[in-house]
């Protein structure tokens, strides 16, 4: 748990403008009052399993594992879940607090498109206006979920500044938030942003590692040797990762590599970056060496961020996890394999864990057990994949 101003070890906190301020603690005392509220667990427990289709299969993936040649790999189906991703999740969580705050609308920021089908979906069911903002980049790579979103309800407000991508589209969500916090909240997708955004999301998130854990065990009757999940902002990590902290399992968390570290062209803020504010929160950034924050690259639009929750940079100084990194063209073999092999169409997101996953089980044993979690499905990503595959 981070300390009382939200820090995990020096990162975290809360450094946002003196407007943002009464917005922040108004949402930190809400949360914690509601995390206390067995009324509230219970409401939103239900709507996890009879809106958003959980609990996710845990999928023994034996065709890839063959493929591979060592250890046993298996699937944390979040590409299942409502509206294909484990982004459903958090978003119920918010939208239900802000339900309970008396919010009447909701702003949400999104790269690959996923969290704002999410928060549309969720603005939807619980018949609030939502605006979500995009990039203009974002907006042309993920067309179907601008549609998506559209169907739904939501507004897409595209941001042309800066890259036209999700921190340029999180800046402005930011700048929004600040003119209508009265009757808004602001719902943000990953475990970035100032507390308690990071400790809440990865609250939400949680449900994806304790069920992984509880089905392992029902499996297997252990617990596997590994964790592995994309690291972009890292919610699905988190989510995965925190219920096994305390157990003797190795977490890793892929980043993007983009075109290769060595050309400037990638997302690996953990391997790459170092400590900086980035959206109201301290953690490792890609900056130069003015202290402005660099252009991330990844093929994939949801890992496409210069910044990464500041609980992963803990774990990473600590040595409980460790991160690594995988490539464009790497991700996008895999997700080739995943599909041919398994008849399953990763997200792009995905697919980085996926090819990550297959080294590690390469060099493992049949003993050794991985658990990757398949944080969303490809079909957003398809005009992207046939460009290049």
């Amino acid at each position: 748990m981070p300390d009382a101003r939200g820090h995990f070890g020096p990162y975290g906190g809360r450094y946002v403008a003196e407007t943002l301020m009464p917005a922040l603690l108004e949402l930190e005392a809400a949360y914690n009052d509601a995390r206390r509220d067995p009324l509230f667990h219970e409401s939103f427990q239900r709507l996890l399993h009879d809106y958003a289709g959980r609990p996710t299969p845990l999928y023994k993936a034996r065709r890839l594992s063959a493929h591979c040649g060592g250890a046993l790999i298996y699937l944390k189906r979040e590409d299942l879940a409502h509206t294909g991703a484990h982004k459903i999740n958090n978003t119920l969580g918010q939208v239900l607090l802000a339900q309970r705050m008396g919010k009447t609308k909701v702003i949400a920021e999104t790269g690959a498109g996923q969290h704002g089908v999410a928060t549309a979906t969720a603005a939807a069911l619980f018949g609030m206006e939502c605006r979500v903002f995009m990039g203009t980049e974002d907006v042309k790579r993920q067309a179907p979920n601008v549609r998506r979103m559209e169907l739904l309800g939501a507004q897409v407000i595209p941001v042309a500044s800066g890259t036209g991508t999700l921190k340029d589209a999180m800046n402005e969500a930011m700048r929004y938030w600040v003119s209508a916090v009265r009757d808004t909240f602001y719902v943000i997708g990953s475990v970035a942003g100032p507390h308690p955004y990071p400790t809440m999301v990865r609250d939400f998130q949680r449900v994806i590692g304790d069920e992984a854990r509880r089905q392992i065990l029902d499996r297997e009757g252990r617990l596997p040797q590994a964790l592995i999940a994309c690291v972009g902002g890292g919610s699905n990590a988190m989510g995965l990762f925190y219920p096994f902290l305390q157990d003797p399992v190795a977490m890793i968390g892929v980043e993007a590599a983009g075109k290769g570290i060595e050309t400037g062209k990638h997302a690996a803020t953990l391997g790459a970056g170092s400590l900086g504010v980035l959206h109201g929160s301290k953690s490792y950034v890609l900056q130069d060496g003015h202290g402005q924050i660099l252009e991330a690259h990844s093929i994939s639009a949801g890992l496409d961020y210069p910044g990464v929750g500041p609980e992963h940079a803990w774990l990473k100084d600590s040595g409980r996890a460790r991160y690594v990194s995988v490539t464009d063209e790497e991700a996008l073999e895999a997700f080739r394999t995943l599909s041919v092999l398994e008849g399953i169409i990763p997200a792009l997101e995905s697919a980085h864990a996926v090819a990550h996953a297959m080294k590690e089980a390469a060099q493992g044993s049949p003993d050794d057990i991985l658990i990757v979690n398949l944080s969303g499905r490809g079909d957003k990503d398809l005009g992207i994949v046939f460009k290049d595959l």
